[in-house]
C-alpha cells in the first residue's frame, strides 16, 4: 500500500508540474481526488490493511491529498495569471491615440432664462409652484375674476378641449390652486408653458412660456411690488436697469399696471432695440383683486397681495438680442450653437 502511495505521489507531481492548460489540470484533479480517483480508491481499500498500519496509511494519504491540492491551486493560479497577461496585451488601449470628438450641447435660451429667473426669485425667498397645462375653465377664468362674457374667453383667444376644459392661457391658475390649498403668507412663482390662439409671427406664438409671481400677506402694497420688480430687473437685465409703471387694466388685479424697463442697450437714451423710446415693455402686474382672494377662500379684509407675469421669450429676446421669436422654436442648430 505504501509503495502504491509513493507511486501516486511521483506520478501526480510530475503530471501536475508538466500540465499545459486548465482543462488538463481539471482532469488531473478528477484523476487523483475525484470520487473514483486513485487516492479515493486507496481509502476505500483500508479494510484490507492491518489495524496497526491503518493510521500510518491514512496519514500518508491525507498528506498526499493536501500536497496535490496545493500543487493544483498553484498551477491554476499560474494559468489564470498567464490568461490575464494575454488579455491585457490583446486589449491594451493606446492612450496617445486621438479620441472621438463628442459634440456637447448647451441649454436652450428659454430653459436658461427660466433657470436664471428661478434662481433670482429663490434668492428672494420665493417658492416654485407648478400646475396642469390642461386646465379647468373655473381656474383659468372664473376664480381669476374673468366673467363668461370677457373677450379672453372667446374661442379666438383660447384653445378649448371642451366647454369646461382649456389649454391654460396663463400660469395664473397655479396661483388660484395654491391660494385654495395654502394659507397666507404666500410667496410663489409659477413658470411653465401656456397656449393662446395667436398667429405665428416675429413676436407671437400659439405656445410660449410664462413666469408669474404671487405674494399674499398682510399689508402688501404696490410699493412692495415695484421694489420686487426693480430688484428682479437689475439682477436679470443689469444693475443699472430702472423700472416704471403705466396704468393698465387686468381683471385679476386692481389697480393694474404695465411695467417697462429702461433699455438695457442704450440705457434709456433711445435706440433701435427700444424703438427710440428708451423703455421696453416687460410685464403686467398689480394688486391682487379682492374678488380673486375671495374666490380662493382668502379674506380680502385681512390680506392683500400683488401679482405679476411676463413672457420668458420676451426676457430671452431682450437678454440675447433676438429679434424674431420664431428662432427660439425652429431648432436651427446654427442659431442654438450661439448659446
Amino acid at each position: 500500500m505504501k509503495d502504491k502511495i509513493a507511486e501516486i505521489k511521483k506520478n501526480s507531481i510530475e503530471e501536475i508540474t508538466n500540465c499545459k492548460n486548465l482543462k488538463d489540470l481539471n482532469e488531473l484533479r478528477v484523476k487523483y481526488l475525484g470520487k473514483k480517483g486513485e487516492l479515493t480508491i486507496i481509502l476505500r481499500g483500508m479494510g484490507t490493511v492491518s489495524p496497526e498500519e491503518r493510521p500510518i496509511i491514512g496519514s500518508l494519504v491525507n498528506e498526499l491529498r493536501e500536497e496535490i491540492v496545493n500543487l493544483i491551486q498553484e498551477k491554476e493560479k499560474e494559468f489564470k495569471n498567464q490568461e490575464l497577461l494575454k488579455r491585457l496585451e490583446s486589449e491594451s488601449i493606446d492612450v496617445t491615440e486621438p479620441s472621438k470628438k463628442v459634440d456637447l450641447g448647451t441649454l436652450h435660451p428659454i430653459t436658461r432664462t427660466i433657470e436664471e429667473v428661478e434662481e433670482i426669485f429663490l434668492g428672494m425667498g420665493y417658492q416654485i409652484a407648478d400646475g396642469p397645462e390642461v386646465e379647468k375653465a373655473i381656474y383659468n377664468f372664473d376664480k381669476l375674476n374673468t366673467p363668461p362674457d370677457h373677450p379672453a374667453r372667446d374661442v379666438q383667444d383660447t384653445f378649448y378641449i371642451t366647454d369646461d376644459i382649456v389649454l391654460r392661457s396663463q400660469t395664473s391658475p397655479v396661483q388660484a390652486r395654491v391660494m385654495e390649498n395654502q394659507k397666507p403668507p404666500i410667496k410663489i412663482i409659477c413658470p411653465g408653458a401656456v397656449y393662446r390662439s395667436d398667429s405665428v409671427d416675429a413676436t407671437h406664438s400659439p405656445v410660449f412660456h410664462q413666469v408669474e409671481g404671487l405674494v399674499v400677506d398682510k399689508n402688501i402694497s404696490m410699493a412692495d411690488l415695484k421694489g420686487t420688480l426693480e430688484m428682479f430687473a437689475q439682477k436679470c437685465l443689469g444693475e443699472n436697469t430702472k423700472i416704471r409703471f403705466r396704468p393698465h387694466h387686468f381683471p385679476f388685479t386692481e389697480p393694474s399696471a404695465e411695467a417697462d424697463v429702461s433699455c438695457f442697450v442704450c440705457g434709456g437714451k433711445g435706440c433701435r432695440v427700444c424703438k427710440g423710446e428708451g423703455w421696453i415693455e416687460l410685464l403686467g402686474c398689480g394688486e391682487v383683486h379682492p374678488n380673486v382672494l375671495k374666490n380662493c377662500g382668502i379674506d380680502p379684509e385681512v390680506y392683500s397681495g400683488f401679482a405679476f407675469g411676463f413672457g420668458v421669450e420676451r426676457i430671452a429676446m431682450a437678454k440675447y438680442g433676438i429679434e424674431d421669436m420664431r428662432l427660439l422654436f425652429e431648432n436651427d442648430i446654427r442659431f442654438l450653437k450661439q448659446f
